[in-house]
């Protein structure tokens, strides 16, 4: 019995020996070598390379990113391919991938150093992870989507892909133009063309249906106001098939985001233009009943005037409610937007837009938030006050002086008078001392003394672009000696003329026949010649 046990480990370790003695097999052996570069040194260059070659329609580099050894050697380039294509599509539409959370280091993340996570998608009750893991290539250690990743792949585009693979031809799948495939631009052309032609028509049968309903009544008023929705009325219709059209064509994210914006911006706009057509059509028939009624032609002139003025108001609330929103969807002035309905709410906007000043002053906040002469954090000089911009609304700015006191200024300012930004492209600035020394100075040593300043004391504030000493004139008496020096911020200026300038004068007191002193000086008067005296 031993005898047959030892026979076995024999013949095990002969065949252990033999397998270690052949060469590994290759990643992925059937897909042969990629025709683009590819890096897979960390799970963000896998992860970013992949999305980048699938966007660009390079499936077959985009499948070297895959665990393919589950599959058979031939079928790996036509199956590889259709995988990387099928999970773009899957990625695109069911998982935001941050790039800057995963790891660009080869050993991956420390917690786990063989896989790295970048979400779960669910499917049919159950949650599939979708992961990049490190595998063996040809000696050294390279990342890939896993293989029980790459393995849902089918089922997860069949739950989520697009309808249309099954029956369309293969043309419309094959490569992209702007990262969009054939068929999502045939798609987009459809959607377009079919939300606008059914957009016309649902306008026409909403319209028909309302002059029907309008007639049972014996007022004009309702008539008309049918009459004004005909063009505002098609645009929510427009903007509610777009939106639902281009979700079904699976398009990446960012080009997704776009086309919902400008459903929601179409809406926006749909709705304040039947505001600015209700008003006007419900100034007119108010206007045209009390002009009819009223035998007082003075107050039917004043009630005009007074629904004139009403109506403008209104107008202009509607506008800036409407730029409001439009504004809000934009991270980078998703302030101005915010401002505008929330800083005085829409009863204080209404009301101050009936005077003239306010007008001038709601426009020129708008208008400050778009050419930016001043932002938050900008170090200005305003009425030779020096400080910085803490805060902006529409209708003041708020400046934090040097020493803590704020100073309150109408935001017409900055569009109406000159004002000095310190730090508008950028915080860089050069500072001059200026002193007055003696003729006698030796101004070569003083440009010493300032190098040996700003390369030892200040070396912490100076920047090192500039420093010099000129004799800027030249009086009667002294010399106004100019040195002239640069710093990174106002801050860090202002601190490194301060200590240049007590530098110098500690210099120029320890020659003290540098200093300026005033001259006295006594002259004889001149003789008389010999024999021109008096005669």
């Amino acid at each position: 019995m031993m005898h047959r046990d030892r026979r076995a480990w024999t013949a095990l370790l002969l065949v252990g020996s033999l397998l270690w003695t052949l060469p590994a097999a290759a990643l992925n052996s059937g897909l042969g070598s990629p025709s683009s570069p590819v890096d897979r040194q960390s799970p963000h260059s896998t992860t970013q390379g992949f999305l980048a070659a699938a966007h660009r329609g390079d499936y077959a580099t985009a499948a070297h990113y895959l665990d393919l050894d589950f599959i058979p050697r031939a079928q790996q380039p036509e199956r590889g391919a259709q995988l990387a294509r099928r999970l773009k599509f899957v990625l695109d539409r069911k998982l935001s991938i941050d790039l800057s959370l995963l790891s660009k280091a080869a050993e991956g993340d420390p917690a786990d150093p063989r896989f790295d996570l970048l979400g779960i998608i669910p499917l049919e009750g159950a949650n599939v992870s979708i992961r990049v893991q490190r595998v063996a290539q040809d000696g050294s250690l390279v990342w890939v989507f896993s293989e029980s990743t790459v393995r849902m792949v089918d089922p997860l585009f069949e739950t989520y892909g697009p309808r249309v693979a099954e029956w369309l031809p293969p043309f419309f799948f094959s490569g992209t133009v702007f990262g969009l495939e054939p068929w999502q631009w045939l798609g987009l052309l459809v959607t377009l063309l079919g939300s606008v032609g059914l957009a016309l028509l649902l306008e026409r049968m909403s319209l028909a249906f309302g002059l029907r309903l309008a007639k049972w009544t014996h007022l004009t008023l309702d008539d008309q106001l049918v009459a004004a929705g005909r063009g505002p009325l098609r645009l929510p219709y427009f903007a509610i098939l777009l939106a639902a059209g281009t979700s079904l064509l699976l398009l990446p994210r960012p080009v997704q985001t776009l086309f919902n914006r400008l459903s929601y911006s179409l809406i926006i706009i749909a709705v304040a233009w039947f505001i600015l057509r209700f008003l006007r059509v419900f100034a007119n028939f108010v206007q045209n009943r009390v002009s009819g009624d009223m035998r007082d032609a003075g107050r039917a002139r004043s009630l005009r005037t007074q629904f004139a003025v009403l109506r403008a108001v209104f107008e202009a609330a509607t506008y800036v409610v409407a730029a409001a929103l439009l504004l809000m969807q934009f991270e980078v002035v998703r302030n101005v937007g915010v401002s505008l309905l929330a800083s005085a709410g829409i009863a204080g906007i209404v009301i101050g837009l009936a005077a003239q000043k306010s007008i001038a002053t709601l426009l020129a906040g708008i208008q400050l938030s778009i050419t930016q002469p001043v932002r938050i954090g900008d170090q200005v000089v305003v009425e030779t006050e020096f400080g910085t911009v803490e805060e902006i609304t529409l209708t003041y700015v708020v400046l934090r002086v040097w020493d803590q006191r704020r100073m309150v200024i109408p935001i017409t300012y900055f569009l109406d008078k000159p004002f000095q930004n310190w730090s508008k492209s950028s915080t860089e600035m050069l500072g001059a001392v200026t002193l007055q020394v003696d003729y006698s100075t030796d101004v070569d040593a003083v440009r010493g003394e300032l190098r040996r300043i700003v390369e030892q004391d200040a070396k912490h504030l100076w920047d090192g672009r500039l420093q010099s000493v000129v004799v800027l004139e030249a009086q009667d008496r002294t010399l106004t000696v100019r040195a002239l020096v640069s710093a990174a911020n106002p801050d860090k200026l202002f601190d490194l003329r301060a200590l240049v300038r007590e530098r110098l004068v500690a210099f120029l007191r320890a020659h003290p026949e540098w200093l300026p002193f005033t001259r006295t000086e006594s002259r004889q008067a001149p003789t008389a010649l010999p024999g021109l005296g008096a005669g």
